[in-house]
């Protein structure tokens, strides 16, 4: 077994985790299990604007610094911004947990005593360039527990894994609000992710919908966001169900939060709302063929409920990995979704 990093207990901590709203819903067991560990400590979070609107009043987290990237010629305002922001400051410790050039950037700039990363082999863009130390080599495996390595290295305990989303009274008031208006248990239906490759075709979508909502008497709700993928998708859902959904979708990640804690169930691909999900508490379908489930799947709970267009084959026994399948998404059938339905709801 690896040797364990010992340092004093740190006065002030530094997160570096930038993007996706998954990434940041992995996080924050992260962060949690440091709160307990040194409950004094003061953390602070380099993040990026959306995943911050998910995270930005977490009870565990005492400061975020939040990094708006620029792209081309402008990039270099970005870093010169957060250089600003670490002007007098001081960290006794930073976690990496990204593996790409920004984050690196960033923990070149960051002043601290400690810099812990990945290994060299899992650290993209000579992204250990950047860090003093190293967490030991492992297998690919679960998001989740790539993160926790980062704990056992310190010699902090994960367990309990809490994520601790909340809601704001006002949020819970936009809820209630919501809600009161339906007369049947939601099922929310997430309607793609910005990649094409990780989303379900919108006839299939359609399908679900009419089925949720006239055998397992439940009210169908679009869920997603700004982008032009997923208004497309919703678009199209909402021209071939016969029983036709609520449509949902927004730019306020605060808002779909809402929507996905008082939902029955969810249905989704492997996006940031299937991962907050889980971290509530809510039972979800996981539609998985472009992504490994065995390394992106919902974290220990509700596996029984994904459906795996992953495996080329029934039975597949794949490891966890990093390896897309550009023609797994096509493989899910509606069938099968809905045998997962019929599982959570009925019970069997």
């Amino acid at each position: 077994m690896a040797e364990r990093l010992e340092i004093p207990a740190p006065r002030n901590i530094l997160i570096v985790m930038l993007s996706a709203l998954g990434d940041a819903v992995h996080v924050l067991p992260v962060v949690n299990a440091l709160r307990r560990h040194w409950p004094q400590a003061r953390i602070t979070w380099v993040i990026q604007p959306v995943p911050h609107q998910l995270v930005r009043n977490h009870p565990a987290v005492d400061e975020f610094i939040v990094f708006h990237r620029r792209r081309g010629v402008d990039a270099w305002r970005s870093y010169a911004e957060l250089r600003t922001h670490f002007e007098g400051r001081h960290f006794d410790l930073l976690l990496n947990l990204q593996v790409y050039l920004k984050a690196g950037l960033i923990t070149a700039l960051a002043p601290a005593d400690v810099k812990l990363g990945f290994d060299r082999a899992r650290a993209r863009d000579l992204n250990w360039l950047f860090t003093t130390h190293r967490i030991p080599p492992r297998p690919v495996g679960h998001v989740q527990d790539q993160y926790f390595e980062f704990l056992e290295h310190l010699g902090v305990d994960p367990q309990p894994v809490e994520w601790r989303i909340t809601l704001t009274p006002e949020e819970r008031e936009a809820q209630r609000a919501f809600f009161s208006k339906l007369d049947r248990p939601v099922c929310g239906i997430v309607v793609g992710t910005s990649k094409p490759a990780k989303n379900w075709a919108p006839e299939r979508y359609a399908q679900v919908v009419d089925a949720v909502q006239a055998d397992f008497g439940m009210r169908a709700v679009l869920i997603g966001g700004p982008s032009r993928i997923e208004r497309e998708a919703a678009d199209r859902i909402l021209a071939l169900a016969r029983t036709k959904p609520i449509d949902a979708l927004g730019d306020d990640v605060r808002r779909v939060v809402w929507l996905l804690d008082r939902s029955r169930l969810v249905i989704s691909p492997d996006t940031g709302p299937l991962h907050i999900a889980r971290a509530l508490d809510v039972p979800v379908i996981g539609l998985y063929g472009y992504t490994n489930p065995k390394r992106y799947g919902p974290y220990r709970k509700y596996t029984e409920l994904i459906v795996d267009g992953y495996s080329r084959y029934p039975g597949e026994d794949y490891p966890p990995s990093m390896e897309y399948r550009e023609d797994g998404m096509a493989r899910i059938t509606v069938e099968e979704v809905l045998r997962k339905v019929e599982r959570n709801v009925r019970g069997y």
